[in-house]
């Protein structure tokens, strides 16, 4: 089970890539006021530091998606954003290899800050399904927003791995 997410995840990763290896830097960095002023970089950047906070988390059990370092950097610049999606293609495809099956404690975002118990138990599946969730999410509003400055996009992207599959056994059973 965590292989089939693992591959779905990478699968999304590398949707991301293609956009990212073709977007101009002016696409990547204007903000469309329809979708709230944010521009692209800033939710694929989002989607990075979450990949990573995963990663990072594994090796001690702790994950936090809240303590990220929002790297201007990555924000800005599509390829700079490139080279960390590369490195996540990488430690994702090993961790397909090698997935560690711990169960892992993840800063509840909806936790009081005075809370003494910000923790909530996860494991590494729930937690790639998060990802999965929260990254085609962020690339239907990074498709809306190269949509409307013209941007050609594949027509997949920014949909989930279970609507692709309900459209082609729809798509199938329609042919017969």
């Amino acid at each position: 089970m965590i292989r089939t997410c693992i591959r779905d995840n990478l699968h999304a990763l590398r949707q991301g890539l293609a956009v990212l290896e073709r977007i101009t830097e002016e696409d990547y960095r204007a903000p469309v006021a329809a979708c709230f002023n944010a521009a692209a970089g800033g939710h694929v950047r989002h989607v990075i530091e979450h990949y990573e906070s995963l990663l990072r988390g594994l090796d001690s059990g702790w994950i936090d998606y809240e303590h990220r370092p929002r790297d201007p950097d990555v924000e800005r610049d599509p390829a700079t954003a490139a080279l960390r999606v590369r490195s996540l293609l990488e430690r994702l495809e090993a961790l397909a290899e090698d997935s560690p099956d711990g169960p892992l404690l993840v800063r509840s975002e909806t936790a009081p800050p005075d809370s003494t118990h910000p923790w909530a138990g996860s494991s590494l599946l729930r937690e790639l399904e998060f990802l999965l969730s929260h990254t085609v999410h962020h690339y239907a509003l990074i498709a809306i927003q190269c949509r409307l400055r013209g941007m050609t996009l594949d027509p997949d992207f920014g949909m989930a791995p279970s609507t692709l599959r309900h459209r082609q056994r729809h798509a199938v059973s329609c042919a017969r």
